[in-house]
């Protein structure tokens, strides 16, 4: 079996190939190539040294093996929330958000956003949900990064998920509130997050 290409985006491209992921950082031919094999390894180095992190406390791909340039991943063989949720009886769907909302209330517990929180990046395995892609993911302490999370998920919800988006995204906070002892505060200003947004348009 060949390898597959899963996404190519603007950072970097995935592939598949017998169970195992490898994303590959790709150089950027308007940077300097000393500067640009800096970035590439540093953001490597920092999404594997996250994920390290991340999976002593929620479920996500393991790391099998890191280079220079590029992660080879753990498979996780399951449906892609972003696909799937919709078609999911709504006892479920709301049931898989408040997992979402309690597994990223656990990250922010520990400081890590991930960045790009959206259903493209949540996988559902068995009753396990996988949050995956940590590419954009860093170490922060502060409300205002922790509230940004929620709002690009509340966002993704919006966009994919919009035939009931609001129970759904209720769901989300029933969960991360559950045992997040800062949840009120993030949740506070996420409200102010999303006012900023509304002035902006």
């Amino acid at each position: 079996m060949t390898s597959k290409i899963l996404a190519q985006g603007a950072e970097a491209i995935i592939t598949l190939d017998k169970n195992i992921i490898t994303k590959n950082r790709i150089p950027k031919s308007y940077r300097l190539k000393k500067l640009d094999d800096k970035i590439r390894e540093s953001r490597t180095r920092k999404e594997a040294k996250i994920l390290e992190k991340a999976s002593k406390i929620i479920s996500v791909p393991r790391v099998l093996k890191q280079s220079e340039y590029s992660l080879e991943l753990e498979y996780i063989d399951g449906d892609k929330l972003s696909q799937t949720l919709n078609s999911y009886p709504e006892k479920k769907q709301f049931e898989v958000m408040e997992i979402l909302g309690e597994e990223t209330s656990k990250l922010h517990a520990q400081d890590i956003i991930h960045g790009d929180l959206t259903t493209s990046n949540t996988i559902l395995k068995d009753e396990t949900v996988f949050i995956i892609d940590f590419g954009l993911s860093f170490i922060s302490h502060r409300t205002e990064d922790k509230a940004v999370d929620l709002h690009l998920i509340k966002q993704a919800l919006e966009a994919k998920h919009f035939q009931n988006h609001q129970e759904l995204f209720t769901h989300f906070k029933k969960g991360y509130e559950k045992n997040y002892k800062d949840s009120a505060k993030v949740l506070e200003q996420l409200k102010k997050v999303e006012l900023r947004g509304r002035h902006k348009h």
